[in-house]
Order: structure tokens, then sequence, then C-alpha cells
């Protein structure tokens, strides 16, 4: 348990911090990135703006938001409008390609290292990017992923397919009936496997990845880890930004490394092993990379 929880800042020279994280990611005996929204916005996943407008105009005129989040929410009057929204969601946000190569760089600078990743995102960009499925820990669920929503089992289902149909048939803002996805086993209406309730559905697959995590952290002892902490709020901190504070200050030879934009920040106690650095995480891992 951290015993004093006074937060330190980002502070110094910027290119000072970007050498001596060089210098942990070279040195280190294994890296464990733990990844949060920050990361995707970095790599071009922006839910606002030009990118918003491009593919939901005409969603924001009929019903007044404007941005995908609150798009999320809108209570439409139909299970068709419902999934011709969320079908586009899914496929810009899933099965297109990042604009920006954010995941590629950080896949250079870690695929010679022994790496494992966890992230909260669920746009699947890690292994779009080439990293190795063995070695990623999804935890909070998958756009490519439907469940039921019942559940009355706990098991997912791959929807590339079915969203591909979504997204070339639907017309004035609505799907064919003929599509709406339903559970193989039971009839209900399928949802997307996301955790936002108690309804989440946790399958063989998402088991598999924690036991590797662990197993991973488990047999890492206490060698020189570098715990790469990439656009981590504090939504769900007690999934990775709390566990790296705790995991490092257990362990002398570790370090911990922030980078997020206003929120680069460590407990006082892992000071001296923290590199806290307030920017955009692109131009961090370009650096790092060149």
């Amino acid at each position: 348990m951290l015993s004093r929880m006074t937060m330190t800042k980002s502070t110094g020279n910027y290119s000072d911090h970007i050498q001596r994280l060089r210098e942990a990611l070279d040195a280190a005996d294994a890296v464990v990135v733990g990844a949060g929204a920050g990361l995707s916005t970095s790599a071009g996943f922006v839910y606002t703006g030009e990118r918003f407008e491009r593919y939901f105009s005409d969603f924001a005129d009929k019903y007044g938001f404007r941005d995908m989040y609150s798009g999320g929410f809108y209570p439409f009057p139909a299970p068709e409008e419902f999934w011709a929204y969320w079908s586009r969601y899914i496929f810009i946000n899933r099965y297109m390609d990042a604009p920006k190569p954010v995941y590629d760089n950080l896949l250079a600078l870690v695929k010679d290292k022994d790496y494992f990743a966890i992230t909260t995102n669920v746009d699947h960009c890690f292994q779009k990017a080439g990293f190795e499925k063995e070695r990623l820990f999804y935890t909070q669920g998958d756009y490519g992923l439907f469940q039921c929503s019942e559940p009355c089992c706990q098991e997912t289902f791959d929807n590339e397919s079915m969203i591909r149909q979504m997204m070339e048939q639907q017309k004035d803002m609505c799907i064919p009936s003929a599509l709406l996805p339903v559970c193989p086993y039971c009839g209900r209406p399928m949802a997307m496997n996301l955790r936002s309730d108690d309804k989440f559905v946790e399958d063989e697959g998402w088991h598999r990845a924690a036991e590797r995590y662990e197993d991973f952290l488990r047999t890492r002892g206490q060698q020189r880890i570098l715990f790469l902490e990439l656009g981590v709020g504090y939504n769900t901190p007690v999934i990775i930004k709390y566990p790296f504070w705790r995991m490092t200050a257990q362990n002398k030879a570790a370090t911990y490394a922030c980078i997020n934009y206003g929120e680069a920040v460590c407990p006082e106690e892992i000071e001296k092993q923290s590199i806290c650095i307030d920017g955009d995480i692109g131009d961090v891992l370009s650096l790092l990379k060149a």
C-alpha cells in the first residue's frame, strides 16, 4: 500500500525526460504497457469535431448530439436506427485503421523486448498494429464482439460480418429488420461486449488473457520492469494506474513512466523511480523511436 499519496507532477526539462525514458526502455528486462483512451486519441480516434461530422452529420442534424460518445447513449426510437448508428460507430472505431501510426511506433519500441500490454481500450488497435495476441489483455471488452443482452451464456460472437452488412444495407439511418442481431441460443437481442454493467460477459478468451497477464507479472518478479502508462485517466484507475504505482513501489528495480496530457503525475513515494511526461503520446513515441 502506498503510504504517501501526495502527487508529483511532470517537471523539469522535456528532452531530459525523453532521454531518461529511452534509457529506462533500453535497460528494462521487461515492459508492461498500460493503455487508456489517451493513446487512441493520440492515434487519431477522436469522437468529436471533423471526424464526427464526417460520419454522423445526419444523426447530428436529426437528434442534436455533437459527439459519438453522446450518440452512444441516445434513446433511439427503434432498434433498426440504434444499430444503424452503432454499426457505423463500430466500423470506424474498430475495423478502420487509426489515422496516425502511434500504435505502430509503440510496437517498434517494444517488439524486441519481453512485453505485455493491458488496456481499457476496446478498439483493437494493438492487434491491428501487429502486437501479439498472447501478449494483450483487453479488460473492458471489444467493439468487435457481440454478447447476449441477458446474457444467457458466457460466450461472445465475432461481429465483423454483421457490422459490414449493416453498413452496406442501411438507408435513412435504419438497417433492415432482418439484420437485427439476436442471440443464437435464446433469441434475445444482442449487445456490444463492453463493460458498462454487471451483464458484461467475461468469456473464455478474456479469462485466458487475464491469466497470461497475471503469469507475466508473477514470473518477472523483481526484474527491471518498465511500467509504461499511456493516456490512462481516472475513470477506472484501479485497472492500470493504481496497480502500476503499487508494483513500482514494491520493486526498487522498476521504473514507472507516465505520458499524459495534464495528468502526468505519480505518488511522492515512487517519485525517484518515475518519469512523468506531460505531452502528446504520439510525439513522445516518435522522439523515442528517432
